[in-house]
């Protein structure tokens, strides 16, 4: 196949950063080109580079598409060019429709008049090809993250795509969503669009993928063919050593019932008489890692928001209790004070504040940590953050830096950090390796077991079968609102689970 894409020697610095050092990336055309790498490896730098994000000037290097040398100074100029990034976070415009959303900047008008009826014809052959049933009309922040990582795709389409990137596309989606999006990946190859996508999932790579770039630390490592594709391979070069065992081993200590949680009962904040959760009982000892799984829309999170201070909704009954004894969780702030800590799945949106730094996040949940007469010591504060920031290993220059800034495994110990300050003796772990690469996977497993090991206790809700049955003591598996089924280690499959979730689907409630 012909060379499409070119880039040679790229660098581009941050403040106090080299992010990119003399990277070199070769795309042909027709394929699609995985990247993969490590938070903060500089994937995303790279493409930024690419669509004009970081004009030309901000970096040094050389861009070579269909031959040409490129100089773009932005997005709008990389998108004439037929090059359309879609970044994890979607930029679609809630409140208006798909076919707004599709010809936005890009409106099918004559003389400054939008010519709806062509809008939507053009609108309804869009979504034909991207395989998304809706109506035209339909008010996008009303679909689900599946059916908006399509329209962002036809999106590319009207502007007539011939390089698509896509910046961890299915790093929200649940499984049915990620096999849909990439099909379509592979069915857009078959008509000839290149596609560069950036994913942790590697089994996803493995599947799609004609060939992989891997970057560490801002510099190209390889680039693999097909044939030389495995995941032990990418790990490696990820990482820079072998990972034979992806869970660290753990020689559990479990002591007596710390929480205890019967009878919960959770109805909708907002859907007056739809039960989201049903008589959830379940228990967490000392120094036990306990998971709890299912598909989504289990009511994993609910149950978990709502425990922690009824996040989810007032409408709840049921009883919790720490040691044995009953304690009150209804807000945050008697949750936090019971001994709980709750680290949301949406650690951007929930859990930290983007725009402050480091020692900020860190103090927001326990200001009376660092106060003293109710005047906040800014002296403490930074002394507080530097403590985790070594004791978590968080990479960065100093606790001053915006969280903003940090790598995706870098903000998930902030959080971490942030509730280990409230000193709980329960934390509820939500996905707590979302959108972060295998190696700081590793790191966030082995502050779980040093965790435990010190005896609090960890409630892990995960997606991903596989970390539940490596990390977990026993597992919990929920469907439909309840909890269904419990299973030791000694017991618990990826089968298993999946046989108690079918076995429990349609039963009368």
């Amino acid at each position: 196949m012909a060379t499409l894409l070119e880039m040679r020697g790229i660098c581009k610095l941050f403040p106090g950063v080299r992010a990119l050092d003399q990277v070199n990336l070769n795309v042909e055309a027709g394929e699609i080109h995985a990247i993969c790498g490590e938070n903060g490896a500089g994937k995303s730098t790279l493409m930024k580079v690419l669509s004009g994000v970081y004009p030309h000037g901000s970096y040094e290097g050389d861009i070579i598409y269909e031959g040409r040398t490129l100089q773009m100074r932005s997005i709008s100029d990389s998108e004439r060019e037929g090059i359309i990034i879609i970044h994890q976070e979607l930029a679609l415009v809630p409140l208006l429709s798909i076919a707004e959303n599709l010809f936005l900047g890009n409106e099918v008008a004559k003389n400054g008049v939008i010519n709806w009826p062509q809008a939507f014809a053009k609108t309804r052959d869009l979504l034909g090809k991207v395989g998304l049933d809706e109506p035209p009309g339909t008010q996008v922040g009303k679909l689900g993250v599946g059916k908006q990582q399509l329209i962002e795709i036809a999106k590319a389409l009207a502007k007539d795509v011939r390089l698509l990137i896509l910046d961890e596309p299915t790093a929200a989606l649940q499984e049915n969503d990620s096999q849909k999006l990439l099909d379509l990946l592979l069915e857009l190859k078959a008509q000839g669009v290149t596609s560069i996508i950036i994913s942790h999932k590697l089994n996803e790579i493995g599947r799609v993928a004609d060939r992989i770039t891997i970057i560490r630390d801002g510099t190209t490592v390889s680039t693999l063919n097909r044939d030389e594709i495995s995941e032990d391979r990418i790990i490696r070069d990820m990482v820079g050593r072998d990972m034979a065992h992806r869970y660290p081993e753990r020689t559990p200590k479990i002591g007596e019932v710390l929480l205890q949680v019967q009878g919960w009962n959770v109805w909708h904040p907002e859907q007056k008489g739809r039960q989201m959760i049903r008589d959830a009982a379940l228990s967490v000892r000392k120094g036990e890692i306990v998971g709890i799984a299912g598909l989504m829309g289990a009511g994993r999170t609910e149950l978990a928001m709502s425990l922690f201070g009824r996040s989810y909704g007032r409408n709840i009954t049921g009883t919790v209790s720490m040691g044995g004894k009953v304690v009150d969780t209804s807000t945050v702030a008697k949750a936090v004070d019971a001994g709980l800590a709750y680290v949301t799945e949406d650690r951007k949106a929930l859990g930290l504040i983007l725009e402050e730094p480091i020692l900020r996040n860190i103090s927001l949940a326990n200001l009376a940590g660092i106060a003293a007469r109710g005047i906040i010591s800014h002296g403490r504060e930074a002394q507080v953050a530097e403590g985790y920031r070594k004791a978590m290993a968080i990479r960065t220059p100093g606790v001053h830096q915006k969280v903003m800034n940090l790598s995706g495994g870098n903000q998930q110990k902030v959080v971490l950090s942030k509730w280990l300050f409230t000193d709980p003796q329960v934390l509820i772990l939500d996905e707590p390796t979302r959108g972060i690469d295998v190696g700081a996977k590793f790191e966030i497993y082995n502050i779980m077991n040093q965790l435990a090991a010190d005896g609090r206790s960890i409630v892990m809700i995960s997606s991903e079968m596989p970390e539940l049955l490596g990390m977990c003591d026993r597992i919990y598996v929920m469907n439909e609102g309840r909890i269904v089924g419990e299973l030791s280690r000694a017991e618990a499959t990826q089968e298993r689970i999946m046989a108690m979730i079918l076995n429990s689907t349609g039963k009368a409630a």
